[in-house]
């Protein structure tokens, strides 16, 4: 290789490097700014987690020591007093809402029950369970075209607690002497392929004990 070629060589490389230099000088700060949020954001992510687990486990500790004591209402007032939101505090107060009736304050319960049942915020598994408690345990004291509404909301098809919702159904029409559509009720209980076992069988003793066909049900 003659000198005139190497100079030029030497020349190429060194407009390169300059070049180079320029572009990272120019845009250098865009990678430097994407490495920064990569770090950041795994960092930042697993913050997040750690928080996640940690308050799980706060309100987990919280709920045993809760439970730990000894008579129901000591049990509720412990209950109450956790600090939560969303799902946790859904799960704080359907508990608070069981020992509260334990303990016999039904007003109290109802509260509760009503604060889950209310929350649009809560995931419908949540709310319609709410609903149903708060329908078993009002009773005679909840209206009838509440009651009537609200049940018949909860056994739609899809609904989390359908199956639960037409038992409470039928055995409304039982009590009032409506024995034709408690039959029909049980037997859509008991042949809906995703009720539990115990249901089912709840149901066709209840169909037969009313004069209906187990076949039918079957």
């Amino acid at each position: 290789m003659s000198e005139v070629d190497s100079f030029i060589d030497e020349v190429t490389e060194e407009v390169r490097r300059d070049k180079l230099f320029a572009a990272f000088r120019k845009y250098g700060w865009i990678a430097i700014l994407a490495v920064v949020l990569l770090v950041g954001g795994a960092a930042w992510k697993e913050y997040r987690a750690a928080q996640h687990k940690a308050g799980a486990q706060a309100f987990g500790d919280a709920v045993l020591a809760a439970q730990s004591k000894d008579k129901p209402e000591a049990v509720y007032k412990a209950l109450a007093a956790i600090k939560a939101q969303g799902a946790q505090a859904a799960v704080a107060d359907l508990l608070a809402a069981a020992e509260a009736e334990k303990a016999g304050d039904t007003k109290a319960a109802l509260a509760r029950l009503d604060a889950v049942s209310g929350d649009k915020s809560l995931p419908p598994a949540f709310r319609d369970l709410a609903l149903l408690k708060s329908v078993t345990l009002a009773g005679d004291t909840m209206s009838a075209d509440r009651r009537d509404q609200v049940l018949a909301a909860l056994s739609q098809p899809g609904r989390p607690y359908r199956p639960l919702a037409l038992e409470q159904l039928a055995l409304l029409a039982v009590k009032a002497g409506k024995t034709k559509d408690a039959i029909e009720q049980f037997t859509k209980i008991a042949q809906d392929a995703g009720v539990t076992p115990g249901l089912r069988q709840r149901a066709t003793q209840m169909i037969v004990a009313l004069g209906g066909s187990p076949k039918a049900a079957g």
